[in-house]
């Protein structure tokens, strides 16, 4: 590289973002000369410390095979038993309400990651390959560098350090400028790049949240009878991400390996405003009235919090994430979501493969001002496209029929077409992409059209007072609505995996999204046959102009599933 610079890559923020990226670079190129300033010392707290526990296919594939870690994963963290939820407002007696997920662990892997735990050791990966990290440092200003001139970094070092390499940070002790030909920000919500250069844009997606972390795992398998835990192989309900759901909100606990569990309320303000959750004597009181059972089994005992927070308008947006003259945004320092569906570390791992790539190309002297806009481009699309699974959607938490198809659709979705390209190791494979731009053309605008008919379907469940009937509210012995025994659903889990060229891959995503025209067609008629006059968003259209092909046994959805929902 060109420029008078200290180092190679500086990146601010040495939490999950950061050391991944650390780590993707070093195993590409072991030459290149990364620093990572982090401000917190390490090593940090297990448990208390960050929340983002829950990860999904993109992300537990980054983690275990790009970066090289499932060792890590399988030893000191917790196998996830899948996405679990439960329609329980207001209900005592979790094992007779409505259940979707899994009997028997889906075959491609996933786990629950104590934040603490995991980032200390990353941060010990990143020294043993020679990543400079500064953690205990505290970035004063960033200058973006003209044209070839390097950037530049202010910081105020930890003057001690009690770790192994103390002798290291203790040079760094007071105030210093690094310069650097490429900056990367990963600094989380503190967002240095994006409030330096003026890149914060919100978007129309409003929510809240307030999390914390209990001592000792709540024994959820023992929230129902024998024959309910019976339902799941292993009987361990408490190892997957449960979603408790009820209008407007969900809840979720996720299990630590480090002995605690993660409780966090996610909220539409609408219906949950946030000083109704802001204090844990709130949040208490918001259980009791929610989710009683585990309102009862936090006041059993042996469950004392261990932190507490909570957040306003939490999902935002950026202008521009990559940059042509070498600084980019990784993690929540460019885009967040929303924690439905975990999609946070998935983007980090989108994101700092592009990175990786641009890095790459730079090192190697070709220019990069045309990649960065294109990987920006595909990146901003993946962003809006799943931010449409949760805008305006949060009264439908409420609602489990419309709920159901919903998961089925959304996981359909993320499986068709960005989850295959990323365990391919195509996600930045321009010209694959653009072989599949009609492709993944369909698939988006079929996503477009069922995100507001699931909307619309849910309203109109709502104002007919559907939500009262005994059967809608799982009374009686409502079945666990399987994901494992739908064949084709089970199957694209396990495909993902599948290793593919990349003619094989194209045309594995073209049946997949071929399966969503299915699949969507199923859901307008069951739309349409509860609400006769429900509008189809365009959707009908659609699939008249393309008719869907099914290669799969029909129907798609479970006739069981139907007659419970």
């Amino acid at each position: 590289m060109t420029g008078q610079a200290d180092c190679d890559v500086a990146v601010v923020g040495g939490g999950l973002a950061g050391l991944c990226l650390a780590l993707q670079l070093k195993g590409r190129d072991p030459g290149i000369d990364v620093v990572v300033l982090e401000r917190n010392r390490h090593p940090v707290p297990e448990a208390a410390f960050k929340v983002g526990e829950s990860m999904v296919e993109i992300g537990a594939h980054y983690f275990a095979n790009v970066l090289g870690l499932r060792e890590h994963l399988d030893a000191a963290q917790v196998r996830k038993f899948g996405f679990r939820f439960f329609f329980s407002d207001g209900r005592d007696d979790l094992g007779a309400c409505t259940e979707i997920g899994v009997s028997k662990p889906l075959p491609t892997p996933s786990w629950q990651v104590d934040r603490g735990r995991f980032e200390n050791f990353l941060g010990e990966r990143a020294r043993a390959l020679g990543v400079r990290f500064l953690d205990g440092t505290t970035v004063r200003a960033v200058r973006v560098g003209q044209a070839a001139e390097p950037h530049e970094v202010d910081y105020v070092g930890a003057a001690m350090a009690a770790n192994a390499l103390g002798e290291e940070l203790r040079r760094h002790g007071g105030s210093h400028t690094i310069r650097a030909r490429w900056l990367v920000d990963a600094s989380g919500r503190a967002g240095v790049l994006k409030r330096t250069l003026g890149l914060a844009e919100p978007n129309d997606h409003d929510a809240h949240a307030a999390w914390w972390r209990v001592e000792g795992l709540l024994d959820v398998d023992a929230w129902g009878d024998v024959e309910w835990r019976a339902r799941c192989d292993p009987p361990e309900r408490w190892r997957s991400t449960s979603h408790l759901c009820g209008p407007g909100y969900w809840f979720w606990l996720i299990p630590l390996a480090s002995g605690a569990h993660s409780l966090g309320i996610v909220c539409d303000p609408a219906t949950h405003p946030i000083d109704t959750i802001d204090t844990p004597d709130k949040v208490q009181a918001w259980l009791r009235l929610h989710q009683p059972r585990v309102a009862r089994a936090l006041e059993e005992g042996g469950h004392a919090p261990m932190d507490f927070r909570y957040l306003r308008h939490f999902s935002h947006g950026c202008k521009q994430v990559f940059s042509g003259d070498r600084w980019a945004s990784t993690g929540e320092a460019g885009v967040f979501l929303d924690p439905f569906y975990s999609p946070g570390s998935d983007f980090i791992a989108i994101a700092n493969t592009y990175l990786c790539e641009l890095v790459q190309r730079d090192r190697a002297g070709r220019d990069i001002a045309p990649h960065a806009a294109l990987y920006q481009q595909l990146y901003f699309s993946f962003y809006e496209n799943t931010l449409s699974l949760f805008r305006g959607q949060y009264p439908l938490f409420g609602d489990p029929q419309v709920l159901t198809y919903k998961v089925l659709w959304d996981y359909t979705f993320y499986w068709s077409l960005l989850a295959p390209l990323f365990y391919g190791g195509r996600i930045a494979d321009i010209p694959l992409l653009g072989r599949l731009r009609d492709t993944a053309r369909r698939a988006e605008v079929l996503n477009a059209a069922m995100q507001p008919l699931l909307r619309e379907w849910g309203q109109r469940n709502a104002a007919i007072g559907v939500e009262a009937s005994p059967r809608y509210r799982g009374v009686g012995s409502p079945p666990m609505l399987d994901q494992q025994a739908v064949p084709w659903f089970r199957e694209m889990n396990r495909a993902l995996a599948d290793p593919l060229d990349e003619d094989a891959l194209l045309a594995r995503i073209q049946a997949n999204v071929a399966r969503m025209g299915v699949l969507a067609a199923e859901l307008l008629d069951y739309a349409r046959d509860a609400h006769p006059d429900i509008g189809d968003h365009g959707l009908a259209a659609l699939l008249e102009s393309d008719p869907p092909v099914a290669t799969d046994p029909l129907p798609l959805v479970p006739p069981a599933w139907r007659n419970a929902a």
